[in-house]
């Protein structure tokens, strides 16, 4: 049984998601990313030493980590068509390309995260963020549906829902970009997710 090591609304989340709406069996370790430890007092950095979440354990000691990697990972194992797209095609480099970009994103909106930045350094991080959104409207403007992939939600969704989820407590205004708004509330309205917030204590 996959076991997930989450930290409560981190980017952990999608993973989370994605299983739940795989209904693959999976167990949960809650991380303290400040301490680097579980809930035991056991050292995570033994799990994953680059101290980052998620990562699963696929089998005892057996251990992947990066959502761009889970989460194709996760798909394989369901019988989601949206989520197992042939290996090979190219729909297969469409969900790694979108997935790609929600790193993009993901490192924009992390750097807002730093502690004590200087209004200079504030300033040039939410331009880079501004620049992602844009290019995050545009897609979903130009792809024709209400999901990053023609197939419909996928595991791109679910990460970019989570990122766009921290736009309330780094107080960004997302008012100018209707169709992610609507793509986070879409994803965060899912039976999966809000399974997912229940259990991490967020819901």
């Amino acid at each position: 049984m996959i076991k997930l090591y989450y930290t409560p609304g981190a980017c952990s989340l999608a993973s989370h998601i994605i299983l739940n709406e795989t209904r693959l069996p999976f167990g949960l370790e809650k991380v303290n990313l400040k301490t680097k430890t579980l809930e035991d007092g056991r050292d995570y950095l033994k799990i994953n030493p680059r101290g980052a979440v998620p990562a699963i354990e696929i089998s005892p000691g057996v251990v992947l980590t990066q959502n761009v990697a889970i989460l194709p990972y996760i798909g394989n194992l369901s019988d989601i068509a949206a989520f197992r797209p042939a290996e090979g095609s190219l729909d297969r480099s469409r969900m790694l390309e979108a997935l790609g970009f929600c790193e993009d994103v993901h490192s924009a909106f992390g750097m807002l995260f730093t502690p004590d930045l200087s209004d200079t350094t504030h300033a040039l991080c939410l331009k880079t963020v501004t620049r992602r959104l844009e290019q995050l409207e545009q897609l979903l403007e130009s792809n024709g549906t209400d999901y990053l992939l023609p197939a419909g939600f996928s595991q791109p969704d679910a990460l970019m829902a989570v990122i766009l989820s921290w736009a309330t407590p780094l107080e960004i205004d997302l008012t100018a970009y209707p169709k992610a708004r609507a793509l986070r509330d879409k994803v965060f309205n899912r039976p999966a997710t809000q399974a997912a917030l229940k259990a991490e204590g967020l819901a």
